[in-house]
């Protein structure tokens, strides 16, 4: 979290994220995906690969499912999460539910 806002003091218009969930509790992933959704929302592009794809996706306007370094899938990331075959390669069963 120290690294982002240090990365938002240049007022960038455009933010690099690289797994920024990685080792963090589930109360504190949340926090940080509210505030990568809050920075996205001042206009600040947000580029993130992130393991928690599911979250990941939820925020996202545009997603891209890579599969052994090529675009697999390609959609928002609402299409992404509601397309069966994504659910089932890359989410799983549980990805569906509340």
């Amino acid at each position: 979290m120290l690294a982002m806002a240090r990365a938002l003091m240049t007022e960038p218009s455009v933010l690099l994220l690289d797994e920024p969930s990685a080792g963090l509790s589930p109360m504190m992933q949340d926090d940080v995906f509210e505030r990568i959704a809050r920075i996205n929302e001042t206009g600040v592009s947000v580029l993130m690969v992130e393991q928690n794809a599911r979250r990941c996706l939820e925020i996202a306007h545009r997603g891209y499912v890579l599969d052994q370094g090529r675009d697999a899938y390609t959609g928002t990331g609402e299409a992404l999460l509601a397309d069966p075959k994504v659910v089932e390669l890359y989410l799983g069963s549980l990805a569906s539910a509340d």
